[in-house]
């Protein structure tokens, strides 16, 4: 079982910036993908960003390209969502997850979280305009 711990989140305004850290414990050897979700109030969770445990493959929303980078520091145990140019419509609590089973590609792992409902605590992210 994986631990993860979302921090990072904050109020910014609009083309503003933030990081998002996701920080991972336990049995992280065995963990194949990491994904981003947020949850804005009154709508469904959605996938944000997904990378690869190993590195090197990566998802992004069509939301989230061109504007957010997904990222993992290796020694830490980490994954981060780098946020550039912030909107009111980021506005939602974001949080991290992760699936443990090979899957062909990320879409399909993001899929899987989502189904199975295992999250961090979340983040707050706020954007005014």
């Amino acid at each position: 079982q994986v631990q993860l711990v979302e921090s990072g989140g904050g109020l910014v305004q609009a083309g503003g910036s933030l990081r998002l850290s996701c920080a991972a414990s336990g049995r992280t050897w065995s963990t194949y993908a990491v994904a981003w979700f947020r949850q804005a109030p009154g709508k469904e969770r959605e996938s944000v960003a997904a990378i690869r445990w190993s590195g090197g493959v990566t998802y992004y929303a069509d939301s989230a390209k061109g504007r957010f980078t997904i990222s993992k520091d290796n020694s830490k145990d980490t994954v981060y969502l780098q946020m550039n140019k912030l909107k009111p419509e980021d506005t939602a609590v974001y949080y991290c997850a992760v699936d443990s089973s090979y899957r062909a590609t990320l879409e399909q792992a993001i899929a899987t979280m989502r189904i199975r409902n295992y999250w961090g605590q979340g983040t707050q992210v706020t954007v005014s305009s």
